[in-house]
């Protein structure tokens, strides 16, 4: 699914988001002169580990919107412009506006409010970058160990916009990150809560990692360096694919099937298990609407696709490559449906069968304030189907 739009469906559903941030810090110890107790993340190696045998994949991935989903501030992470003919936002406030600066010690967002030489501002500086960028990111800072969003995000259509759920023309800096919207946007972060945003600063890690979906990997990597090892290479690590139809839509659903109730601390959700004892997800009846972002197993599962196949989310998706290239899924449509079977057309309908049957559409969740109007992003829709839009354009393409 698409992971960038997920990304902001998030960040909309709860007015923030939240990412993890990546740290090679250890885990304090026990202060009790017993043992400490196992760490929950000792048996997670890193990327790093997955890479000495898998270096191809890791490296394919690592270009993909998952990875990508968050990182630490950077002229590379960082895809708003910085130059002083492109750092600045207007309000609607005619007294209030914003600007983005780059400086030696890191990225700052400055309010400045008010008439020279009666001016006020406040800086504070970018601490966590959420988004791939293939639609836009928003950012995060850090008050102490409390996580909040910064008040103005970067959309590529436009530039510096205000962040979701921010109003425009005010000067706000205290909307919290809380630990479901991390969970679905880093791999790891220690929550340290109450408050519901506030979390350790060291040993976090930000984008989707290998573990994220593979599980911790240390018993397989141990194994799989043991020189005298029998067992399969395999040994300690999930293989998604090898998963239960049911497992697998669970492992996807755990970020694409919309916030949900925690029924466990964030992070707990191990794959290969089943989803339910650790998040409730709203119960849809089958007429209910359901938005374009953050929902993508929902509107698949309304699919007639999928209803009368055993396909799931790895059917269409490699989740180590980035896919873009619309003939590519459209052979994935092509392996059941046959193309004599469809409405003869101008152009080759092997092309582009997504355009068509699960076109991009605006979300109402994600809005942006800028320039006095408010926009809003197209989401692919994942309810495989024939929309009224498509049919109209079919018939275009029949006439002579």
């Amino acid at each position: 699914m698409n992971c960038t739009a997920t990304l902001l469906a998030i960040v909309a559903l709860i007015f923030a988001t939240q990412v993890a941030s990546q740290s090679n810090s250890s885990q304090p110890t026990s202060a009790s002169t017993s043992s400490p107790k196992p760490s929950p993340r000792e048996n997670y190696v890193g990327d790093d580990k997955c890479r000495s045998c898998h270096q191809d994949k890791v490296e394919s991935f690592h270009q993909t919107a998952h990875y990508l989903t968050s990182r630490l501030p950077d002229r590379n992470s960082i895809r708003g412009s910085f130059r002083q003919d492109a750092n600045v936002l207007k309000t609607s406030n005619p007294d209030l506006f914003f600007r983005m600066e780059a400086k030696d010690d890191g990225f700052f967002q400055t309010a400045i409010q008010g008439e020279p030489p009666y001016t006020t501002s406040r800086s504070e500086r970018f601490g966590l970058v959420v988004g791939s960028g293939g639609k836009g990111q928003t950012f995060l800072f850090w008050k102490g160990d409390l996580l909040f969003q910064l008040p103005v995000s970067y959309w590529n259509e436009v530039g510096w916009v205000n962040s979701p759920g921010y109003r425009d023309g005010v000067a706000y800096f205290d909307r919290p990150v809380i630990a479901r919207c991390l969970e679905c946007h880093g791999t790891y972060f220690e929550s340290l809560a109450p408050p519901a945003n506030r979390y350790r600063e060291t040993g976090f890690v930000t984008g989707i990692t290998c573990e994220k979906c593979h599980g911790p990997g240390r018993a397989h990597a141990e194994r799989s360096a043991s020189k005298t090892s029998k067992v399969a290479s395999d040994y300690g690590i999930v293989n998604p694919a090898r998963l239960t139809r049911e497992r697998q839509m669970d492992l996807c659903a755990w970020c694409h099937a919309g916030h949900g109730v925690p029924l466990l601390p964030a992070f707990s959700y191990v794959p290969g298990e089943p989803l339910d004892k650790y998040l409730e997800l709203p119960q849809l009846a089958p007429d209910a609407a359901v938005d374009v972002h953050g929902s993508q197993v929902e509107l698949l599962k309304k699919s007639r696709c999928f209803q009368s196949s055993t396909m799931t989310c790895l059917t269409c998706h490699d989740v180590h490559l980035t896919q873009k290239d619309p003939v590519a899924f459209s052979q994935r449509c092509l392996s059941c449906h046959k193309t004599e079977s469809h409405p003869k057309m101008t152009r080759p309908i092997s092309d582009n069968c997504i355009d068509c049957h699960m076109p991009k559409q605006q979300t109402s969740l994600i809005v942006f304030s800028w320039n006095g109007r408010r926009v809003s992003p197209e989401v692919r829709n994942h309810w495989i189907r024939i929309y009224p839009t498509a049919s109209s354009a079919e018939e275009e393409d029949r006439k002579p």
